[in-house]
């Protein structure tokens, strides 16, 4: 260790300054992660009716996962080293820049579980208290209790304490096992490419039945293939399916009913527990759900709700 001229150990304030903001900011990212991670859970184990998006939970799930991954392990990693630091060199422990970013942890977890209480209180005497809230206000309350509760002790205290050793591997475990079991809900990455496909291609069978539509109200009839929609004034060309490359099916049904069907190739069935209904302009649910490999979608367009152009006044 470098000395100054008299004889005293001479501090490295900006390795300080690094190393304890870089454990602060890890341990809030890896925290808010933690609780994104626990709040997919219960989204997709307690799904919202009002949620007709399939899979919504995915997207925040996965980037929890690769937060925890990436970032949990560089705020243990930075700690652990901290820690041997404070056992060479304890003036650093008893450092400014660490007890201000401690207490300024403190503040930001009274916070937070302050609000969530207060969050709780106003939803329940409003009476509208859930299941579904109750977990997600307790996940916060637990993760910001654990958090405020270890530095409490932790500045308090002139040494390290040996809690720092049980708190590190008791947290990784947990969030070891929270990150497997959720690869169990998001899929591997070549099953959410699949699924990507597949929200393609229901989007663009939305996009197709909407110019059939608007083909029967400009000419009333149906077209005889998916090739008629081709507009070079609009600019709509026909999607292709974006896996295969092939076009999509159409075939049409019965066409003084003006009942068509349109089919595509899946590779994955619904998310569980979610039912599809994309809204359309008119404020009418069509059900798009589909299982694996070929479905086709029957539709009927209603000559009173779709009628021609021409007859509209």
């Amino acid at each position: 260790m470098e000395q100054d001229p008299e004889g005293t150990p001479k501090r490295n304030i900006p390795r300080d300054l690094f190393l304890h903001l870089l454990a602060i900011v890890t341990l809030y990212w890896s925290a808010v992660s933690f609780v994104t991670l626990l709040w997919q859970y219960i989204n997709y184990f307690l799904p919202d009716v009002l949620n007709y998006y399939p899979g919504s939970f995915n997207g925040p799930m996965r980037f929890a996962i690769a937060s925890l991954i990436i970032v949990f392990p560089v705020f243990i990693l930075v700690s652990w080293y901290l820690n041997k630091i404070y056992r060479r060199e304890a003036v650093v422990r008893d450092s400014k820049i660490r007890k201000w970013l401690i207490y300024l942890t403190l503040f930001a977890a009274s916070l937070i579980i302050i609000g969530d209480l207060v969050s709780t209180i106003n939803t329940f005497l409003g009476g509208e208290i859930t299941e579904k809230f109750v977990l997600k206000a307790l996940s916060v309350l637990l993760v910001a209790a654990v958090v405020f509760g270890y530095y409490l002790n932790d500045v308090r205290r002139d040494t390290p304490t040996k809690l720092a050793k049980y708190f590190a591997i008791g947290s990784a475990i947990i969030i070891l096992v929270g990150v497997v079991c959720a690869f169990f809900i998001v899929g591997s990455p070549q099953t959410a490419r699949l699924i990507q496909f597949d929200q393609q291609k229901i989007s663009d069978l939305q996009d197709i039945q909407s110019q059939v539509v608007n083909y029967w109200q400009r000419k009333e009839v149906l077209p005889n293939s998916l090739s008629d929609l081709n507009d070079k004034i609009s600019g709509f060309v026909v999607p292709a399916d974006p896996q295969t490359k092939a076009n999509y099916e159409y075939n049409v049904k019965d066409a003084a009913n003006l009942s068509f069907e349109l089919c595509a190739i899946f590779n994955k069935p619904n998310p569980k527990n979610i039912t599809i209904d994309y809204i359309v302009p008119q404020g009418i649910n069509q059900n798009w759900n589909h299982g694996t490999g070929r479905i086709c979608f029957e539709r009927t367009i209603d000559k009173q709700l779709y009628p021609p152009l021409n007859k509209i006044k």
